[in-house]
């Protein structure tokens, strides 16, 4: 193991054991992640948050969405949403739609200039993350996908997902303020 694939030694959890020092560990970086992200969010794009360029991907791909389901997919306020996409409508970025299937649904998509604003970011998204690693061996990067796709894949259901998602939210700025 090298020295980044181990707990920090200053970690240290009152009648803890490594585990409990790793989870700590974990805890802190991905904090220190959240808030880089974000922060770099508005200087890598200024046009767009990193609330809005999440939204946005969604809407991508899934072809389309109504606000209520957003809401329900990231755990916000209905309020929080609302302002997000009207945000979004009035830059002309995405669009509401008729529901072919129940005329009563309106359902949100990109417009052209959404997509281009969102492939613009997303290009430069992806070249921030291939320069910071690219010092990383192939391994190591599939290993760290692969455990950033397990984590991500914890069942919405699990017990205390809606604490960590609000924590999160509140992490990312998605509270009912913003």
């Amino acid at each position: 193991m090298t020295a980044a694939e181990t707990p920090d030694e200053t970690t240290v959890v009152p009648g803890g054991c490594p585990a409990d020092a790793a989870v700590e560990t974990i805890q802190r970086e991905m904090t220190v992640f959240a808030r880089r992200a974000r922060a770099s969010a508005g200087r890598m794009h200024p046009e767009l948050s990193l609330v809005s360029y999440t939204l946005l991907g969604h809407l991508e791909e899934r072809d389309g969405r109504r606000a209520t389901d957003l809401a329900a997919h990231y755990a916000l306020d209905k309020s929080t949403v609302s302002r997000q996409v009207s945000a979004l409508e009035r830059a002309g970025l995405i669009e509401r739609r008729v529901d072919p299937d129940d005329h009563r649904v309106q359902v949100l998509h990109l417009t052209e200039s959404g997509r281009d604003v969102l492939d613009r970011v997303t290009e430069r998204r992806r070249a921030a993350f291939r320069e910071r690693l690219a010092d990383w061996p192939e391994e190591e990067l599939l290993r760290f996908a692969a455990y950033l796709e397990r984590y991500n894949a914890w069942p919405d259901a699990a017990p205390g997902a809606e604490r960590d998602r609000a924590a999160a939210a509140d992490t990312y700025g998605w509270t009912s303020t913003h």
